[in-house]
């Protein structure tokens, strides 16, 4: 198995077979680029003293297991607020496949009355359980969902279809040699919304692909195990969203949601 999802060599990124998705091996499950732009974002330049808040992913086409290169800038400057984006591109072509926006604030010391911030968490990982997916057999190589993350239900399960509650976690670092950050290890386990939360199976024909990711946090993450209460709602136009609210396990830590393209065949 690999060591990590990806290996960097300055802005050349190699992704490893635990980059893979379940809809092809040749394709990026898109935690994996989610997570990748996160980190960059929340690195750029003077990013120590700032705190990721919002970040939108565009997954503009399929993000292929070949050699990406990863390029970001300051989009607006400014003290108290910024704008960073961060794109991955087919290193020998140049072709741009996804990218990301990530609001940040200035980070300061604040005093909250008490009963201001938000409470509540959902039973521990420990007290989840594992659940297979019905279309678990169909996708037999090594792959994101299957080998990279670990994930237990306190909620629901991957055998029946509705909302549900998952905790995710990074079984590998998402970069080789380093440590994986705390908002890398949210972007990693929120693209699994729609799939947590699954209302259409893969077994009817059904497919839902979400080519876009927002994340909205208002406390910064905590340690390794990242919650989803998850909802999905499609629609017979072929489209739907999914709906997550967000936890460590400390308490709520924000929200995302994913756009998605319904098909059937």
């Amino acid at each position: 198995m690999s060591d990590s999802v990806f290996h960097l060599d300055g802005d050349l990124v190699h992704p490893t077979a635990l980059a893979r998705g379940p809809w092809s091996p040749d394709a990026q499950h898109g935690g994996a680029p989610a997570a990748l732009l996160a980190r960059a974002v929340e690195r750029f330049d003077g990013g120590e003293r700032m705190l990721v808040v919002r970040v939108t992913v565009e997954l503009i086409r399929p993000v292929p297991i070949a050699p990406l290169r990863l390029a970001t800038h300051l989009a607006r400057p400014g003290k108290k607020v910024q704008l960073v984006e961060a794109s991955l591109l087919v290193a020998e072509t140049g072709v741009e496949v996804a990218r990301a926006t990530g609001l940040r604030m200035r980070r300061g010391e604040l005093l909250l009355p008490e009963g201001a911030m938000p409470t509540g968490v959902p039973p521990a990982p420990a007290a989840g359980v594992v659940s297979r997916p019905p279309w678990a057999d169909k996708v037999a190589y090594e792959a994101f969902h299957t080998g990279a993350i670990e994930m237990r239900f306190v909620r629901g399960s991957f055998a029946e279809p509705g909302p549900a509650t998952a905790w995710i976690r990074l079984r590998v670092p998402l970069v080789a040699g380093e440590p994986t950050s705390a908002l890398a290890r949210v972007a990693a386990a929120a693209d699994f919304g729609n799939g947590v939360s699954w209302v259409l199976s893969r077994q009817d024909g059904y497919r839902f692909i979400n080519p876009d990711l927002t994340i909205y946090l208002h406390r910064h993450p905590a340690g390794e195990w990242v919650a989803l209460e998850a909802t999905t709602s499609p629609d017979p136009h072929g489209v739907g969203l999914a709906e997550s609210r967000l936890y460590d396990e400390r308490g709520p830590i924000g929200r995302s949601v994913q756009s998605l393209l319904i098909e059937r065949g």
